[in-house]
C-alpha cells in the first residue's frame, strides 16, 4: 500500500519560496498513472495545484500559479517536489500531494475526486 508524506511546509514572508516535498513508501510512483499537488484553505474547497503524469507527459498548473511553481519529481528517491516562488498570502493552505492509478475519463487530470492515496498534508503560511 502507497504511503505518501509531505514536508517543507512552514512560515514565509511574502515573495519568499518554499519546496516541498512528497515522499513514497510501500509502492513506486512509477505505478501511478499521475501526482499532484493540491491545496485547502480555511473556509475553501481543496483545489488541483498541479499535477504531472510520467506515463504520457500530461501536465497541470491552476492559472493561479502558472509562472511561480514548479512540479518535478526524483525518480531515485521516489519523490515528489512542489516549487513554490513569489508567495503570496493567498497561497496560504495546507498542500497535500495525491496519486491517480490510472489515467482519468475527464479532461482535467487535477481534480481532487479522481484522486484516491493522500498524505497528511504540510502547512504553508505566507504573511509578513
Amino acid at each position: 500500500q502507497l504511503q505518501l508524506v509531505e514536508s517543507g511546509g512552514g512560515l514565509v514572508q511574502p515573495g519568499g519560496s518554499l519546496r516541498l516535498s512528497c515522499t513514497a513508501s510501500g509502492r513506486g510512483l512509477d505505478f501511478y498513472y499521475a501526482i499532484g499537488w493540491f491545496r485547502q484553505a480555511p473556509g475553501k474547497e481543496r483545489e488541483g495545484v498541479s499535477c504531472f503524469s510520467s506515463h504520457d507527459g500530461r501536465l497541470y498548473y491552476a492559472d493561479s500559479v502558472k509562472g511561480r511553481f514548479t512540479i518535478s519529481r526524483d525518480n531515485a528517491k521516489n519523490t515528489v517536489f512542489l516549487q513554490m516562488n513569489s508567495l503570496k498570502p493567498e497561497d496560504t493552505a495546507v498542500y497535500y500531494c495525491a496519486a491517480l492509478p490510472s489515467p482519468p475519463t475527464t479532461q482535467n487530470m487535477c481534480l481532487s475526486s479522481l484522486y484516491d492515496e493522500w498524505g497528511q498534508g504540510t502547512q504553508v503560511t505566507v504573511s509578513s
